[in-house]
């Protein structure tokens, strides 16, 4: 059993690290967290570089790592920034539906549009009146000819009033028993006739990152825009939730390494009472926690990796990784506040954004609730 990594492995976290370090300008941070704006420029630079996409295959240009190589790099963004980071580890949100299931000619169309940051993705699953609950869709899509007509809403939708494409899960099947047998995933361009996007509005955190509503009125779309096998979007979707969860997991992470980072680095400077921070218990007990979770998160996240380029897809340690880096990546941002009192609570000193940015990866890509139906699932087996 070897936990180490690779050098090739080693050389791209450090490039991830250097890249987030010389363009990841605070002052710039705070001002797009603050306007809502996406960070454009340093997302076509990391396109320019390779960091998106970068498990795709070569010839999709991507560099054909595996998801292990895809979560070190998002660990180091995060770190670096966890607005900014956020923002480019999802710029190519649901992709790997395509990646996964589609045809050749929708992967030779829109992979390498992803990867080199001409467009943002989008997975479009959400609906206001189902939250969590995927198995039923009001969201239909009716095959008229040669075309499927769509129909429904959409709510918050990652890159929604940006991405150029949706990866769209609809109801094809009305009488299909039980009802997720009648789901599809089908690509919606974002410039066809019928879609319309709103801002969901001012969020807590992610600022940064657009997040939508999304409406289809009569969408028309070519009969070939079906991803993959009718009536298979259900299950395509909760393979794509195994893989991103990794994702959102390495999200966590790195947003609890950076939190854990300026921590760190703040008590070796502030002095209090006559000493430095960092020389009292109480604040070194305070890092040993931060630390440990941050380290057992870490573990998870990449045994996670691990496993699912071994092709050992497991959805309960996906669920267990997810799950307790979000928690981490809270807990740990919160305690780094406690450390920097007053000054945490302000904007300057970032960790307040970290503090914010936390708290989504416990919703998206399934709340921890949901991981724990999974995680339970998987340990009580059937029951007779």
């Amino acid at each position: 059993m070897d936990f180490s990594l690779n050098k090739e492995q080693l050389d791209l976290q450090k490039a991830a690290r250097e890249f987030a370090k010389g363009e990841f300008d605070m002052e710039l941070a705070r001002e797009l967290d603050a306007k809502h704006e996406y960070p454009t420029k340093i997302w076509k630079k990391a396109g320019e570089l390779g960091f998106i996409g970068l498990h795709f295959p070569e010839k999709y240009s991507g560099m054909g790592y595996g998801v292990l190589e895809n979560i070190l790099v998002a660990e180091e963004l995060c770190r670096g920034d966890s607005s900014i980071g956020a923002c480019l580890i999802l710029a190519g949100f649901a992709s790997e539906i395509i990646l996964r299931f589609g045809s050749d000619a929708q992967k030779e169309k829109w992979l390498p549009k992803v990867a080199e940051a001409e467009t943002l993705s989008a997975g479009a699953f959400t609906e206001p009146g189902h939250g969590s609950d995927i198995t039923g869709m009001d969201t239909t899509a009716v095959l008229d000819g040669d075309e499927w007509v769509i129909n429904g809403t959409k709510i918050f939708i990652t890159n929604g009033n940006l991405a150029g494409f949706f990866c769209t899960l609809c109801q094809t099947d009305p009488d299909a028993k039980p009802g997720y047998r009648g789901l599809s995933m089908i690509l919606v361009e974002a410039d066809r006739e019928g879609v319309s996007t709103t801002s969901v509005g001012d969020k807590l955190g992610i600022r940064m990152m657009d997040t939508a509503e999304v409406v289809f009125k009569d969408v028309r779309v070519p009969k070939e825009n079906l991803i993959g096998v009718e009536g298979k979007g259900f299950y395509q979707v909760l393979e794509f939730f195994d893989e991103s969860r990794i994702l959102i997991a390495a999200q966590a992470l790195g947003t609890a390494q950076g939190a854990l980072d300026r921590a760190v680095e703040y008590v070796k400077q502030r002095e209090q009472f006559g000493k430095k921070l960092a020389q009292f218990q109480i604040t070194q007990h305070k890092l040993a926690d931060m630390a440990t979770k941050v380290e057992l998160a870490r573990l998870m996240t990449y045994k996670a990796a691990w496993n699912y380029d071994q092709g050992k897809i497991d959805p309960k340690l996906t669920s267990m990784a997810k799950m307790f880096a979000a928690r981490t990546a809270v807990e740990v941002a919160d305690e780094a506040i406690q450390l920097l009192g007053g000054y945490g609570y302000m904007r300057e000193y970032d960790v307040e954004r970290f503090y914010r940015d936390a708290k989504i990866t416990e919703i998206y890509e399934g709340t921890k609730e949901i991981q724990k139906n999974t995680i339970a699932s998987s340990v009580i087996g059937k029951l007779k």
